[in-house]
């Protein structure tokens, strides 16, 4: 048993849709979520950059002594997860694995959607991983820019939101696709409009949801998990903008953000 806690890190405040499955799924374990809101967005950003801004916050977590780490950011996953890995002494879990094994697993036809950052869409990491687990899926990506200001300002179910999305994926209804994975995590805020867009015969895939369960079994399997009667607690820290980091960091948790530690980093 472990309580030491796990660590998670986003480019800015999406990855609390990564922290809020991760506290639904393993209630008693605790833990440290890093947004780099000093530098966000990651996904117009070069796969260099990605990668050492992405090192600088392991560091800083490993500094924080915690027993795992969770990128809660697609775009640094695509970019970065095999630096962390190979740079950090605990177990670095990435979005996307799990997200491509749900989604191969659910498709039916085979014909997979793909929405995200114009980053994680450009890296091609979803694809890739697809295809390894289902060499005959066709899989079709598609950024999606403008729902992660959509989902910032709280327009989940704006009039606009839905002109946005009808735009965005007619490209993927069109292309019959039978499941759809939300490649941001920005994007499971939107998932009663991006469902009644894509229709109710198309499965969504949260990879947040995917994400709390590989991490519940790493846990399990290196005999890490906290004791069950364990009294968890969840730290906050962010690399600017406190305020408003706590103001719209509430829609993503459901909850109220109390305090958020400043932490500069580069």
């Amino acid at each position: 048993m472990n309580t030491a806690p796990i660590g998670i890190f986003d480019s800015g405040i999406g990855g609390l849709t990564v922290a809020r499955a991760v506290f639904e799924r393993l209630p008693h374990e605790s833990t440290i979520y890093f947004g780099d809101t000093a530098r966000v967005p990651y996904g117009p950003k070069s796969p260099e950059t990605v990668r050492r801004y992405s090192l600088e916050i392991l560091h800083w977590l490993l500094g924080r002594d915690v027993k795992a780490v969770v990128i809660a950011c697609n775009t640094s996953t695509a970019h970065a997860l095999m630096a962390l890995r190979e740079a950090s002494p605990v177990p670095v879990i990435g979005v996307i694995g799990p997200g491509a094994r749900a989604a191969a697993t659910a498709t039916r036809s085979g014909r997979i959607g793909v929405i995200g950052t114009a980053g994680t869409i450009a890296s091609g990491a979803y694809g890739r991983a697809i295809r390894a687990l289902r060499a005959d899926a066709i899989v079709e990506e598609r950024a999606c820019p403008l729902f992660v200001p959509l989902v910032e300002e709280g327009w989940f179910d704006h009039p606009a939101a839905e002109l946005i999305a009808c735009d965005y994926l007619e490209p993927l209804r069109a292309g019959g696709v039978d499941t759809l994975v939300l490649g941001c995590t920005h994007y499971p805020l939107l998932k009663p409009l991006l469902q009644r867009v894509m229709g109710p015969e198309v499965r969504l895939i949260d990879s947040a949801e995917e994400t709390s369960r590989t991490l519940a079994d790493a846990l399990g399997e290196r005999a890490l998990e906290a004791p069950a009667d364990a009294v968890p607690t969840h730290h906050f820290a962010v690399s600017d903008d406190e305020a408003r980091f706590r103001a719209v960091g509430s829609r993503f948790i459901g909850e109220r953000l109390s305090a958020a530690e400043v932490v500069p980093l580069g």
